[in-house]
């Protein structure tokens, strides 16, 4: 069911997390919302909080250090478990070399050794300038790694060797525990363990369309959409602009 708001998506997304997290002691899964104009932050701090609220040790993660001392002025509760991924990949490594960390960016004064090892990781918005960092920073953390609205790949330069290797290897590891994504004339969502759900937007709302085992393209998204009449000249742009988003996102 799609949300009515922003904050029924939040707490859509945490069900969902909630439920695939047990799945695995080290996944790695995304939750994606794709609002045009969404101010990342503000909700970024709500879920972290949430995820505390529900027992889930959680420390929110940020590419660089001015997001991250951002993040600590708008939300001073929040100040000990926010870092930045050059500081958290140093306070991982400590722990599996089996150091103890100190008070600062790679630990918590009197912290032992194994405290923190699992931590879930909520990584805000880790695009493609933060890939190898953040590849290097998932290496290295025993715990679950969350990325918030992460935008590993770049339609721009998603052709050629580097960009099918890397699908292959660490974009390939995360999986979908919530996504919910906007459209010109419909949204697509997903909520683990659920499956991929297309909306139709009509007259009075949206409407179901089709349900997907995986992530449809633009092409899949389209058909769905057109129904037994098949795909006119109309829904073949719409097919096309469907495609052209989901590039942007």
């Amino acid at each position: 069911m799609l949300p009515a708001d922003l904050r029924q998506a939040e707490s859509q997304a945490l069900a969902a997390l909630l439920e695939a997290l047990p799945s695995s002691e080290r996944g790695r899964w995304s939750v994606d919302w794709r609002f045009e104009g969404l101010r990342l932050l503000p909700v970024a701090l709500r879920f972290c909080q949430s995820l505390l609220e529900a027992g889930q040790s959680t420390r929110l993660v940020f590419p660089d250090a001015g997001a991250c001392a951002l993040a600590k002025r708008d939300a001073p509760d929040l100040a000990a478990v926010i870092t930045d991924f050059r500081g958290q990949k140093r306070r991982s490594a400590d722990t599996a070399d089996g150091t103890t960390g100190t008070e600062g960016e790679t630990g918590t004064e009197g912290e032992t050794e194994q405290e923190g090892a699992s931590d879930l990781l909520l990584a805000v918005a880790p695009a493609l300038p933060d890939y190898e960092e953040f590849e290097q920073l998932c290496a290295v953390h025993r715990g679950p790694v969350v990325m918030l609205n992460g935008r590993l790949e770049d339609a721009a330069v998603g052709i050629g060797s580097v960009a099918r290797e890397r699908r292959r290897g660490f974009v390939a590891e995360w999986q979908a525990a919530y996504w919910l994504q906007p459209l010109a004339g419909s949204a697509l969502c997903r909520a683990y363990p659920g499956a991929w759900e297309l909306y139709r937007q009509d007259a009075d709302g949206f409407r179901l369309a089709a349900r997907f085992e995986q992530k449809p393209d633009g092409e899949a998204q389209a058909e769905a959409l057109a129904g037994e009449g098949g795909l006119g000249v109309g829904a073949n742009l719409r097919s096309l602009e469907t495609f052209i988003e989901g590039l942007r996102s």
